[in-house]
């Protein structure tokens, strides 16, 4: 309401103005119409033709007996003028040369000086300069309005909390009770000081959540906010640098003034490694804006001065770039790691993010659970949604099973392009293509079983088959690494075999199953002949952050080898593949078939149309296995094919 009011008043203060400056025209024109100088009024007044000269002091108001060719007016209105004041009209006319005679033929009158621009321009000299102090005035409030900045770019941007109202609790957190247990000491710590001091223990100075994007590291500093009750700063890394040197550092110390004087408090630094990282790696050396602003955070963390109840809490998914003298014992004191979470940390995460959504009977969020892994709460939340928007896409009351599965879909591998015009030979090579994959997967033994294969368009891909382990795995086997390789180039080993050749719709399959065995070799030790050791050392250049390729310490021997075993190690993979796939051919024409039919196959049809029972019947769609037609080799076009 006070910014309304502001505009309001500058925007009546430029129309004021703009009346005055029209009043000032409108007064000065009738009078200013047109001048003449004195020399002019000589050379008229010997030609005989002015009537009557009026003198008011210095001006002179001039009428002519008729209008001149130089346009000087008519007999109507006068002609200004003007005179020097150290003599009078009648001594300076005879100074250019005019006679007494030609004097004598004109009408000279005395009258008073009534001199009204004068006095205009006086008061529109006033107005403006009223009008340019107002103005300065609204320009300076302009700057120092707000959050002070402009003239105030020292100050810290922090955004403080009260805490009295609490919009997120721990309540609100799910999948991680580890890590909330953490932050619940802190939480305790804050409300009664007392019982930790009495035992001699001191308040940690800092903690540092670590965890991949979307764990929900943010989420829980609001929660600890919600649940303190104290004074919460939050500030994001990034906000305390900018293009003007020393205003890091200067934002630091303001932002800690200020929590000391509302301690007990906690401060939230979101994303630290903006200013955290190694100091000595940035462009400018030493003295990089960046360090100098870590130099500061490092003081007033565990500085002289820093006998106050003062939490830091910060948030980074980068910690191995990170100071290590930001992480030390006395000022980031614990390291809470927030992982992804496994099947009962999703399941409480879908309660969360499900509670007061009207959802369907049938919603088995165990199902849903085991069906997302990998996912983590971003994404959990993601799959939620979207499914209430498929819902009311469809006119549906309740979020039903459906509507989560196709969110899941939309989420892992984009939405669906039913529009996609695909010619019926493309079409049966991403039937073969994807056929070749859940064969392999639900043949082999390590492979993860087969939840869904389409050949609809979804995302970048031209069709895609789902496979979900059943539960979590948090290492792999040598013998389960293989069979992935081995379900990696069941598409490519399917076309080969049906057509004669293969596509390139095989690219990110064959670029996935390399890096796959190349990993077996140089990172896992999985290989007989080079032994369990690891080659090679990532490198990456600390301030920017990116890995920037890969030491060699090794000989171009062993590197030779190490290509030689990753060959071989794919080459057996696609061999089991292939044989997998000639020995239940019969099988893969009859999966293709139903899948041409009905574009996308779910677990229980697949596993019907392997075994070669009937498939489930569907409200649109006909049931009868259509008649087996013979395979032939089609053109090959470029069409983008994932697993």
């Amino acid at each position: 309401m006070k910014s309304k009011q502001g505009n309001g008043s500058f925007v009546y203060l430029i129309v004021v103005a703009a009346v005055l400056f029209l009043v000032y025209s409108y007064l000065s024109g009738g009078t200013t119409s047109s001048t003449v100088s004195l020399n002019q009024i000589a050379d008229d007044i010997e030609a005989g033709k002015i009537d009557t000269i009026t003198v008011r002091g210095d001006m002179l108001e001039i009428v002519y007996k008729e209008q001149t060719a130089a346009g000087a007016g008519t007999t109507e209105q006068p002609v200004l003028s003007r005179k020097g004041h150290e003599s009078s009209l009648i001594e300076q006319l005879q100074a250019l040369g005019l006679d007494e005679e030609s004097l004598r033929q004109t009408k000279i009158e005395f009258a008073e000086p009534t001199d009204w621009s004068t006095l205009v321009n006086l008061g529109i000299t006033v107005v403006g300069m009223i009008v340019l102090g107002v103005l300065f005035f609204f320009f300076i409030r302009q700057f120092q309005g707000a959050n002070n900045q402009a003239l105030s770019f020292g100050k810290s941007r922090a955004r403080m909390f009260s805490g009295d109202r609490p919009t997120v609790t721990f309540e609100d957190v799910a999948g991680i009770e580890e890590s909330k247990e953490e932050l619940k000491e802190i939480v305790e710590f804050l409300k009664e000081p007392q019982k930790f001091i009495n035992l001699g223990a001191r308040i940690p100075k800092g903690m540092l959540l670590m965890g991949s994007p979307g764990t929900g590291k943010t989420l829980l500093a609001k929660a600890v906010a919600g649940e303190a009750g104290v004074p919460f700063f939050s500030i994001s890394g990034s906000e305390f640098v900018e293009m003007f040197v020393g205003v890091g550092a200067s934002r630091v110390r303001d932002l800690f003034d200020q929590a000391k004087r509302h301690s007990p408090c906690i401060v939230f630094v979101d994303e630290i490694d903006a200013v955290g990282r190694y100091r000595g790696a940035g462009l400018g050396g030493s003295h990089d804006e960046r360090e100098q602003t870590l130099n500061q955070i490092l003081v007033e963390m565990d500085g002289f001065d820093t006998d106050t109840n003062v939490i830091v809490v910060a948030a980074t998914n980068r910690p191995d770039i990170l100071d290590p003298a930001l992480l030390r014992p006395g000022r980031f004191d614990r390291r809470i790691v927030i992982d992804q979470p496994d099947i009962r940390g999703r399941e409480a995460i879908f309660r969360v993010h499900t509670r007061g959504k009207p959802i369907a009977a049938e919603v088995d969020l165990t199902e849903l659970a085991q069906s997302t892994p990998g996912l983590v709460g971003a994404d959990i939340e993601n799959v939620v949604n979207e499914a209430a928007i498929l819902a009311a896409r469809r006119g549906r009351r309740r979020i039903g099973m459906s509507e989560f599965n196709e969110a899941i879909e939309r989420v892992i591998a984009g939405p669906e392009r039913r529009s996609r015009l695909i010619s019926q030979e493309e079409l049966r090579v991403f039937a073969y293509h994807e056929t070749g994959h859940a064969l392999v997967a639900h043949v082999l033994p390590k492979c993860d079983p087969v939840r869904k294969v389409s050949i609809v368009a979804r995302g970048m891909a031209g069709g895609y088959t789902i496979a979900l382990p059943e539960e979590d795995r948090y290492v792999l086997l040598r013998s389960k690494i293989e069979d992935d390789i081995a379900y990696g180039l069941g598409g490519r080993a399917a076309e080969e075999i049906v057509f004669g050749e293969a596509s390139t719709g095989a690219s990110s399959d064959l670029e996935k199953v390399t890096k796959m065995a190349r990993a077996m070799v140089t990172r896992f030790g999985m290989n007989d002949t080079l032994g369990p050791l690891v080659y090679g050392r990532k490198e990456e250049l600390v301030f920017l952050g990116k890995e920037i390729g890969e030491q060699r310490d090794y000989s171009e021997a062993v590197a030779h080898q190490i290509d030689e075993e990753v060959r071989q190690i794919v080459t057996r993979a696609y061999d089991r593949a292939k044989t997998v796939i000639q020995e239940h051919r019969e099988q893969m024409d009859r999966i293709v078939n139903y899948l041409m039919e009905r574009e996308t196959l779910s677990a229980e049809e697949f596993t019907a149309a392997f075994d070669g029972r009937q498939l489930p019947k569907r409200a649109d769609k006909p049931t009868a296995p259509p008649a087996a037609e013979p395979v032939e080799a089609p053109v090959l076009k470029t069409a983008p094919v994932a697993a």
